[in-house]
């Protein structure tokens, strides 16, 4: 193995290494990030564009990988290069499973990135009904406003999402 000249650069057996350790997030390999953890890879690893492991697990859909990176100390709220947690991930997708536990592994329902958006807002845009409703039971406040002013209720109507309009019509304000 060559020795890098600068700190910053890897050489090709390392760099492959982390590729496949950010592919195994991103595919949902439990066990092999289970294994890696317990030999002490960080938790909160992430990628050229500030992906944490968490966050690539979370956006694809995998909720055992996530899960597993929370029990080893993943941060719920580390937000990538574009100002998104995973919550913002999975409330995108609509995935229930992920955005339950990422909520019991410490997330917060109404972080928001700096365009202050917050989960239930993409929930609310994108008509994700069923995410709206676990962030509303989780406490996620209906009456936060992002950069533009718009609320959750005011995103839903201008994307055209009747169902989460009319869930949010309906939430205690």
């Amino acid at each position: 193995m060559q020795q890098a000249s600068h700190a910053s650069q890897l050489d090709e057996a390392t760099l492959d290494f982390v590729r496949r350790v950010f592919q195994s997030a991103r595919s949902g390999d439990t066990p092999h990030i289970a294994e890696l953890l317990a030999q002490g890879l960080p938790p909160n690893l992430r990628n050229e564009r500030g992906d944490s492991l968490l966050m690539l697990a979370s956006y694809h859909g995998h909720a055992d990988t996530a899960r597993i990176l929370l029990a080893h100390g993943a941060d719920p709220e580390l937000m990538n290069d574009a100002g998104q947690t995973p919550l913002l991930g999975a409330a995108f997708k609509g995935d229930v499973a992920v955005a339950t536990v990422l909520l019991d592994g410490g997330a917060l329902p109404d972080s928001a990135g700096p365009n202050g958006k917050t989960a239930l807002m993409f929930a609310a845009m994108f008509n994700r009904v069923d995410i709206a409703r676990l962030l509303l039971e989780r406490g996620a406040d209906p009456e936060l406003r992002d950069a533009d002013g718009l609320s959750p209720l005011s995103a839903a109507m201008r994307m055209g999402a009747a169902d989460t309009a009319a869930l949010l019509s309906k939430a205690p304000s």
